[in-house]
Parts: C-alpha cells; structure tokens; sequence
C-alpha cells in the first residue's frame, strides 16, 4: 500500500526542494513526485569589488562583507533564484549581451539542478523512497539529461513506471500559454503524446496521470486573466479557464485512479471527473512553502484516502 507524496511547481525554490526531500520521513511517504516546473527563472548576480559584494534582492540593494555571502546565497536559493558571483566587467557583459545571458543562466541553472539531484542522493540513498520528477513546461530540455544523471532521482517525462502494483506516465508538456515556453504544442499535438502513453496502460482502474496541464475546465484550471499586453484584467480577481482540452479528453476516456497536475498555482484543489481523482496541490514557492497532496493507495481499493497539506 504506498503512500504518495506530490508536489509540484517549485519553480527553483530550495527552501521547498528540501521540504519535498524531507517529506519522505515525516509523512512516512514511499514515493516522492516533483511535477513540473523545478527550476527559477532568474540569476540573481552577487558583484565582487574592493573586498566587498553588492547585491540587489527584490530591489532591496545590499552591500555585505565575505563573511556574509554564504548567507546571501542562501536566501536567494530560497526564494528559486540563482545566485552568481560577478566582477563589475562581467555584469556590465551580461547586461549587454544577450546570448552570454542566456548561456550563462542555462549553465548556473542546469547546476542548479544538480545540486538538487545530489542532495535528494545524500538525503534518501538507502532508504527504499523512490523518487520522481517529470520538468515542466517552464524547464529547459536539458534538465531532463541531468536527471538522467542521478542514481537517485528518477526521470518520469514519456515515461510509463510500475509502482508496487500501480502504473505511473507523466509528462510536463502543456497546451499553449501567453510566454511561449520551452515545453508547449498544441491540442492536437499534446493529445497525441498523451495517447501513446495511455494506450500502453494495462489498467487504468490502478494507474496514475501525472500531468503538468490539469483539465480543461475542472476547477483545477482557473486563473487570473490577462489582457493582450499580459496584464492582470480586473486586477487579477477576473479567472477565466486555462486547462488543456487534450488533458481533459484523455483523463475522461481512460478514467485512471488518479491524475495529479500542477501549472496553475492559485487553483489549489481535489475533484472527481468520473472515476478519477484529479488534484492540484497549488504552489506558493515564493513563500517557501510547500503545497503538496498525500495519497494512499490500496490495491483493492484503490484510492484508500488522500489529503491536500501545507508545510
């Protein structure tokens, strides 16, 4: 009977990583799930000059000592920022330069990742939790080659895995959204990558979706609406629906025990379409706290109970 724990859109946030990590012994969970969207979106440069290090966090500009950097460092890890130690001469290259950005975050960001995968090894090597991620639509396709790396982590993305008498796919592609990121097609297109999966599932009636796009439509899909220059309408209070059709089509054909999403943090929630329990946790990675849902499965029974937490 294991008991699943999932979390999801961390969005480079350690402070949650390592609440993910140390879930496993707290909720006494044999499975760990990281849904979509693991990594931050932004470097956060730490200037080295004259013995001192100046740094600038949600406009608050600091200036501290070396004793103080490590400090520093972590904060920024904490709120899914990438902290990078920079001459005065390489900021100025950075700023001016766009593709020395882009390759300079990709590498910080793809370390990041690694660091993570080392920890999830030092926290849980020996312990018999398995562990699975599965990036995201805001993750670069790179991250999926350092997951590979790790003799820990396992990758779910395209993937279908046993897990004591259930099957598991997962993907973290998404129908299109207003940014254009790096994992997004169309209906069509996400439709038939999610068929493929599901018709190798033996039964449905023990299987988990692990979808980063919830259903379209579901109540776990509702967010802020945006204007054509991606502006909040009616000062965020307008939802408007933003789910995947695919997603929708897929769960209501097959009716797996379980569907587990992410993508739109504020629609926090659990609800039956059909036979499945679809649910997403939420996120409030910017907080540092973990939103995340625990599930106990039961090979008779299926689903013997589950519940959304906070920590």
């Amino acid at each position: 009977m294991p008991r699943v724990f999932f979390a999801t859109d961390l969005h480079g946030s350690e402070m949650c990583w390592r609440k993910f990590l140390n879930a496993a012994k707290f909720y006494e969970a044999d499975v760990l799930i990281c849904g979509g969207d693991m990594t931050g979106k932004a470097m956060i440069p730490i200037v080295e000059e004259n013995g001192h290090y100046t740094v600038t966090i949600a406009a608050d500009r600091q200036v501290v000592s070396v004793d103080q950097v490590a400090d520093i460092e972590a904060q920024i890890r904490r709120r899914g920022y990438y902290p990078l130690h920079v001459t005065p001469e390489r900021l100025h290259q950075l700023d001016q330069d766009a593709e020395v950005r882009k390759v300079t975050f990709q590498q910080i960001m793809l370390d990041g990742v690694r660091r993570w995968m080392d920890m999830a090894a030092e926290k849980l090597r020996g312990s018999g939790v398995r562990v699975f991620v599965c990036p995201g639509n805001d993750d670069e396709m790179e991250v999926d080659d350092v997951v590979r790396e790790s003799d820990m982590v396992e990758l779910g993305e395209g993937r279908m895995v046993e897990i004591d008498g259930f099957t598991m796919i997962s993907t973290g592609w998404s129908n299109h959204t207003p940014w254009n990121t790096h994992r997004e097609e169309t209906e069509e297109k996400l439709g038939e990558r999610l068929e493929a999966m599901a018709r190798q599932v033996p039964d449905p009636s023990h299987a988990i979706f692990n979808l980063h796009c919830p259903p379209y439509r579901s109540g776990l899909d509702e967010a802020p609406a945006i204007d054509a220059d991606l502006k909040l309408m009616h000062g965020g209070r307008a939802l408007r629906p933003v789910g995947s059709t695919a997603v929708r089509e897929l769960i209501d054909k097959y009716q797996p025990l379980l569907s587990l999403h992410g993508h739109i943090h504020e629609s926090k929630g659990a609800v039956k379409l059909g036979k499945t329990l679809s649910i997403n946790p939420g996120s409030s990675y910017e907080e540092g706290i973990l939103m995340s849902a625990i599930v106990n499965l039961d090979a008779k029974k299926g689903i013997k109970s589950y519940q959304l937490v906070n920590g």
